[in-house]
Parts: C-alpha cells; sequence; structure tokens
C-alpha cells in the first residue's frame, strides 16, 4: 500500500513538472461539447496552454472538446477547440475535473488571455479590456 502513495505522489510530480505555463486562479463558466453531449461546468484555474474543468464526468483523455467561455474585460466568448489531457478524479487538492490543453487558439484570443494572466500574477485589480 505504501509504495502505491508514493507512486501516486511521484505520478503527480511528473505531471506538475510537464505543465508548460503556471496556473493562475479563475473561476468562469465553460461550456464545451464532446462528440454526443453538451456540459456547462466551471473551470478554477486557466494559463497561456488551458484550463482546469471541474466535472465528475470527465471525457477520456485524449478527448476532444469544442469550449466556450468569457473572459473578465471581454465582450465576446472565446471560442477553441481542446484536448483532454489529464483526468482527476476528486483524490488530489484541486478535486474531480480534467485539464484541456487549447489547440489552435487564435492570436487575439491568446492576447486576451496571456493579459488576463499577467495582471492576475502580479495582483493588480484592473482587468485589461
Amino acid at each position: 500500500m505504501k509504495m502505491r502513495i508514493e507512486k501516486a505522489l511521484d505520478a503527480t510530480d511528473a505531471a506538475e513538472d510537464r505543465r508548460r505555463w503556471e496556473r493562475t486562479e479563475l473561476v468562469v463558466r465553460v461550456d464545451y461539447k464532446t462528440v454526443d453531449e453538451l456540459f456547462s461546468e466551471f473551470a478554477r484555474n486557466i494559463n497561456e496552454g488551458g484550463l482546469f474543468v471541474e466535472t465528475d464526468t470527465p471525457p477520456k483523455p485524449g478527448s476532444s472538446v469544442a469550449l466556450q467561455f468569457q473572459i473578465p474585460g471581454s465582450d465576446e466568448p472565446i471560442q477553441v477547440m481542446g484536448r483532454v489531457v489529464r483526468v482527476t478524479d476528486g483524490t488530489t487538492q484541486e478535486g474531480p475535473g480534467m485539464g484541456i490543453e487549447f489547440e489552435d487558439l487564435d492570436e487575439q484570443s491568446r492576447n486576451l488571455i496571456n493579459d488576463l494572466v499577467r495582471h492576475l500574477r502580479v495582483g493588480t485589480s484592473d482587468i485589461p479590456v
């Protein structure tokens, strides 16, 4: 049993080491669609490469999802395809859900997210518009 716990911790550490962008806490509603279903959940954090969506019923890793969400300071929702890169079952600190990596995010949306993330990281109260 102890070996399993150590392996789980090692796997978690390895997943965090693979992450290319530091996460920034932000709660936004995310609508996402798989091949056959439409969902509305909350993202708990975001970064330049993707976001984490809280859900008890995530699609399998590797699944494609169509995302739509609106970030503070933006008049238009961001629409982008994503791929589920990891799934958690609720035993981790972040709770049950899935990490989604953006695919082909357009330059305007990427700039909006990058500006928002930078402002949130430095703790400014002014959200870019």
